[in-house]
Parts: C-alpha cells; sequence; structure tokens
C-alpha cells in the first residue's frame, strides 16, 4: 500500500500553531497517511496527546518527542513510537550553523547515547543536499518540522508499506520510502 508520511510535526502540545485537531485536518487536507506528532520535551505540556484516541480520522498518528540533548552544546533528536518500535531521528543538522566534520563529530556523540536510524536532510521542510551525503551513514529523510500552517507538507516520506506503526518505522530504518519535496 503507498502511503505518505510526516515524520516532524508540532502542535500547540509546544511551540506550534495548530492544534492536535487542526493538525490532522491538515494533513489530511494535503492527502497524508501518516503524521508523527514530535512536541519539544521541555514545553511538552502533560497528558496532550490523551485526546488522540478520540479524534476521528483516516491518518495513523504517531506519537514522540523532540528531544533537546547536550553535546557540546544543544541538539534536537525526535524520538518516535511505534506499537513496539521505537524511530531515532538526528534533526535539521544544517541549524547547527557547523562545517559538515564538527556536524559529524555530534552525530557520531548521539549515536553513542541513542541507537540512531535517520537523519534530516531538511530545515523546515527545504532540502539541505550538503548532509545528504556518504560520509553521514545514516538513512535519510524529508521532513517538514511544521510549526504552523504554512509549514504544513514542504517535504515528506513516500513508502509502499502496510498501513501499520510498526511497518512504517521498519520501512524508513530500511532506507524503503523516497524522500519528496514541494
Amino acid at each position: 500500500m503507498y502511503l505518505k508520511g510526516a515524520l516532524h510535526v508540532h502542535t500547540t502540545c509546544s511551540d506550534g500553531r495548530l492544534t492536535i485537531q487542526e493538525t490532522v485536518a491538515v494533513y489530511e487536507a494535503l492527502g497524508f497517511d501518516f503524521i508523527a506528532l514530535t512536541d519539544h520535551d521541555y514545553l511538552l505540556r502533560p497528558d496532550c496527546y490523551a485526546a488522540i484516541p478520540r479524534i476521528r480520522t483516516r491518518l495513523i498518528i504517531f506519537t514522540g518527542v523532540e528531544m533537546t540533548v547536550f553535546e557540546k552544546g544543544y541538539l534536537h533528536i525526535s524520538r518516535i513510537f511505534g506499537d513496539q518500535e521505537t524511530l531515532y531521528v538526528f534533526n535539521h543538522p544544517s541549524e547547527l550553523d557547523l562545517p559538515i566534520s564538527k556536524v559529524r563529530e555530534r552525530i557520531q556523540a548521539i549515536a553513542r547515547q541513542f541507537p540512531l536510524d535517520a537523519i534530516e536532510i531538511t530545515s523546515k521542510g527545504f532540502r539541505t543536499p550538503e548532509y545528504d551525503i556518504p560520509e553521514i551513514p545514516y538513512v535519510k529523510i524529508a521532513t517538514d518540522d511544521s510549526h504552523t500552517r504554512l509549514g504544513c507538507g514542504r517535504a515528506w516520506v513516500e513508502m509502499d508499506c502496510f498501513r501499520d506503526k510498526d511497518a512504517i518505522i521498519r520501512a524508513i530504518r530500511h532506507g524503503d520510502f523516497w524522500n519528496c519535496y514541494l
């Protein structure tokens, strides 16, 4: 089954401008099949994802968190929960404003702390090709890191996969998807 998904989405549960329901409606209208809610750990309101089961939607909704990790400065790592599997993504390396060699050092340090699966090759949905290189030996994903309606749907992944959270995570881990951009 062909699926389209966003792996880095913010809501009013942290610093996003759309509620979860509004976010779901926008991504549904854009033809997405799944989204991962990855609100910031230090802003995440307790129990804000509790309403998700009551939302009427055809979307698969992953919950997660964008963790702030300190490694010679702060970095963001998304932890996205499936039913049994968890996906770890190194977020927006271009926003570190460091030379590639220093970014690679940060990625290696994070990989010693977390079972890193993928690296974003986008910043706010815009492609950052300097990170889509073999010297960074991880799966590369496109995300929109949406915080507002304007940011929704700029970059996403597509795959031929079962409609199952863990199957989607496994497909991403194995690189069985395509990165797409507006």
